[in-house]
């Protein structure tokens, strides 16, 4: 693909995440994977909702590309460092005001160690489909990005991954497992 190719899909892509357009999915199952809201406190300016995700992941524009791919290839994963999980509500993909200061984090530690990059992992609990919920954790993760984008992070050092519900923190049923497998959780890699 050529490289204009390229910067025009990550601008449509980057264009689509921060317009603020809604996703809902009809007659979605309840749980977790139930439509997608924005209507609690927190960041909700970030785009916490996107239009065509799935087309925009199959395209492969939702990651901030590297030359030549995923981070996970490229570079070694940085072991000195680990950073708290952004916890979200249920089925929601707004930030809370109160998991706000996990971002900061993450972004003071890459503004101050500018040969590392970040890969952020969206995750949902076992409720709802299998594919809803792996929408819903690639709209999680891409919230935590452009948060990241607008503290000054260069979006060629982020990219996003959905797990679904595939990678639970948390085994077991309840809220108390759910809610901590409703997460965004932070890669660090070492270029």
């Amino acid at each position: 693909m050529k490289f204009s190719t390229i910067m025009a899909v990550l601008t449509v892509a980057f264009a689509v995440a921060t317009s603020g357009c809604r996703y809902s999915k009809a007659g979605a199952e309840g749980g977790d994977g139930a439509a997608l809201k924005n209507d609690t406190a927190g960041v909700s300016d970030l785009a916490s909702e996107i239009d065509d995700v799935e087309s925009a992941r199959q395209s492969g524009s939702l990651d901030a590309i590297a030359e030549g791919g995923r981070f996970e290839d490229l570079y070694t994963r940085c072991t000195d460092v680990s950073f708290d999980p952004v916890y979200f509500g249920f089925d929601s993909t707004v930030v809370p005001q109160g998991e706000l200061g996990k971002i900061d984090a993450v972004a003071q530690h890459l503004t101050d160690n500018g040969g590392r990059v970040v890969v952020v992992e969206g995750n949902c609990d076992e409720r709802g489909s299998n594919e809803y919920n792996l929408v819903l954790g690639e709209n999680r993760a891409i919230i935590i990005r452009n948060y990241l984008v607008q503290s000054g992070i260069g979006a060629d050092r982020i990219q996003t991954r959905s797990y679904g519900e595939e990678r639970p923190a948390v085994e077991g049923q309840g809220e108390a497992a759910w809610s901590k497998n409703r997460r965004g959780e932070f890669v660090i890699f070492q270029k």
